[in-house]
């Protein structure tokens, strides 16, 4: 009996136990099951990574990069995973990876939580501190906390938060190259806008990027491993321009503009080299440059590009354009000689008086003393006859007038692809017709035809004069290849045009051009001497000027020079005279460009 109470009592204590276990077991099955269905914050077993694209790069002809984008990284830490004990190896080592002074370090990582020590870590930095990263796990730098109940680890972490513009040769091509600004995007990333020049004409082009992502599975140390499950979707970087302007030809000759600005005392030297037939710019460059990756207070003046967006009046380098488009109506006779209007007693070097023709209760002067009393129209273009220019412009009426300085490009925007372009002014119709019912001469066609009180660009002048050494046609100038065909306009005719180009050959030879004369280049051209005006007057400032053309027997260059304020009082005077300052400055473009093999001397037997 005792034995079965025995057996009883062995009996209910494993029942008692069999029962724990079954409970326990419930309570375990309970517990896995609440936790699976909790939002336990687990880190996630997939990772993603944006590869930001960057804007375009812009090369020379000549295939040099002129402005470039690279990445730029932010390193952040959290600084309650920091260990107290190894701030300063932290320190030390971030300031020998990065490059960033130990005191600003410190000063950074001197805040409690999440901090960004830096957001400008280009490209070779953060492929160190990525480095650095690693090494600092290993030596226990960081250590794990409990954030939210749960136990977490966060190192330096570097990541991409945009781009950074670069501009490898500095000053070269500014202005006409631009400038950009940041453009800090909601995601926090930061990217580059054009805001003026080249930059700015092709934002939309250099600027048409799409990011790439990697999307896949992570390791431990949250690296995304690349299988047949990962997705990858390639960065679209912004599309490259190409110049036309080869950085050789605009280095050598900036350097030149650098001498002459010095010597000439100017405000500023622009100067530009277009293909006649094409319109293709070789090289538009100014003595007044900056580098866009720094702009200083004292560079503000020099971010407009003048030589498309000032406007100048610009006196004797227009008289050719009036005088081919009357005749190129037919309006002068073969060998027909024009009164000077210089009647009086000659000099002891057997001059006569400069000449004087009224209009109304105005006089025009001319600036040069003849020997004779009627002058020929070679004698009109060479030696910059204001009275013979003006004559013969009011033989045009006033429709061909205005419609003559129309297609030679005045007070119309040249189409350069360039922003901001200005359009200069020529008087309205209205006012070139003011006594043409009665013959008189009009005073607005007389001062426009040899450049006083209408406003050109620079540009719009290189234009104009490509006529004159591409048979009668003006061309669209172009910065970017590809970016435009050959757009030509029979302006006057080839005749006309051919008879005008040797009329300023001879200017080179006999005339105020003499200085730019090369032997074995066919070279002509025109000079003019400006006063600039200010609030609505006449100033003793002057823009000295000289448009022409420098061929050999395969290429044709229509070339400009603009002297901003030379000199004009002191010793060096006479430096405001164009043929002492835009004249020399042309003949140096000349000898660049036959140093560079851009033209050819033509030999003589």
């Amino acid at each position: 009996m005792s034995l079965n109470k025995q057996q009883l009592l062995i009996m209910k204590k494993i029942l008692l136990l069999i029962s724990l276990i079954l409970v326990a077991f419930l309570l375990l099955i309970f517990s896995i099951s609440k936790t699976s269905k909790e939002n336990r914050n687990l880190p996630s077993l997939q990772a993603t990574k944006k590869d930001l694209a960057v804007r375009g790069d812009i090369y020379s002809a000549d295939n040099f990069k002129i402005g470039t984008s690279q990445k730029i990284f932010s390193a952040s830490i959290d600084t309650r995973c920091l260990d107290t004990n190894k701030t300063d190896l932290f320190v030390t080592l971030f300031s020998l990876y990065s490059n960033i002074p130990k005191s600003k370090i410190l000063k950074k990582i001197s805040k409690k939580g999440y901090v960004i020590i830096s957001r400008t870590i280009n490209q070779r930095d953060a492929k160190e501190l990525k480095s650095l990263a690693y090494k600092l796990r290993r030596l226990d730098v960081f250590k794990s906390i409990k954030l939210n109940g749960r136990t977490v680890l966060y190192g330096l972490n570097i990541y991409e938060t945009g781009e950074e513009r670069l501009y490898p040769y500095k000053d070269s091509l500014t202005p006409v190259i631009g400038f950009i600004k940041k453009d800090n995007k909601t995601n926090g990333t930061q990217k580059v806008i054009g805001v003026n020049g080249l930059e700015k004409a092709f934002d939309k082009l250099l600027n048409n990027t799409e990011d790439g992502v990697l999307r896949g599975e992570r390791d431990i140390l949250s690296y995304i491993l690349f299988n047949k499950n990962s997705e990858i979707i390639k960065r679209e970087d912004g599309a490259d321009i190409k110049l036309t302007i080869p950085l050789k030809l605009q280095r050598n000759i900036e350097l030149m503009l650098d001498r002459y600005k010095e010597k000439l005392q100017a405000k500023e030297i622009i100067v530009s080299v277009m293909d006649s037939k094409t319109g293709k710019i070789l090289s538009l460059a100014s003595s007044n440059r900056y580098n866009p990756q720094k702009i200083r207070q004292e560079d503000i003046e020099d971010l407009r590009i003048n030589a498309i967006e000032y406007n100048f009046e610009p006196g004797s380098i227009i008289k050719p354009l009036a005088i081919s488009l009357a005749m190129d109506k037919g309006l002068i006779k073969e060998n027909e000689l024009f009164f000077a209007h210089n009647k009086g007693k000659r000099n002891k070097k057997g001059q006569f008086p400069r000449g004087k023709y009224k209009i109304k209760r105005h006089t025009i002067h001319d600036d040069h003393r003849f020997d004779k009393n009627y002058l020929t129209l070679e004698d009109i273009v060479i030696f910059s006859s204001n009275i013979g220019t003006l004559m013969i412009a009011n033989r045009l009426t006033a429709q061909e007038f205005y419609d003559g300085y129309k297609r030679f490009g005045l007070s119309v925007k040249t189409g350069i692809d360039l922003p901001y372009e200005a359009r200069g002014i020529i008087h309205k119709l209205y006012q070139y017709r003011a006594g043409e019912d009665k013959n008189e001469d009009n005073i607005f066609k007389a001062t426009d035809s040899y450049g006083h009180g209408i406003t050109t660009t620079f540009m719009q002048v290189l234009k104009a004069y490509s006529v004159f050494n591409n048979d009668g046609k003006i061309v669209t100038p172009y910065l970017v290849q590809g970016d435009k065909g050959i757009q030509s306009t029979q302006v006057i005719s080839k005749k006309v045009a051919n008879e005008m180009k040797e009329y300023l050959v001879k200017t080179v030879e006999d005339g105020t051009g003499k200085k730019t004369k090369i032997e074995g280049i066919e070279i002509g051209g025109k000079t003019g001497t400006a006063n600039i005006v200010e609030n609505g007057k006449y100033q003793r400032k002057y823009m000295s000027s000289f448009f022409g053309f420098a061929n050999d027997k395969k290429n044709r260059y229509t070339i400009g020079v603009t002297v901003n304020e030379p000199v004009s009082r002191g010793k060096y005077w006479y430096y405001y005279y164009a043929s002492q300052s835009a004249v020399p400055v042309f003949k140096e473009i000349t000898k660049i460009l036959l140093k560079l093999n851009y033209l050819e001397v033509e030999k003589t037997n």
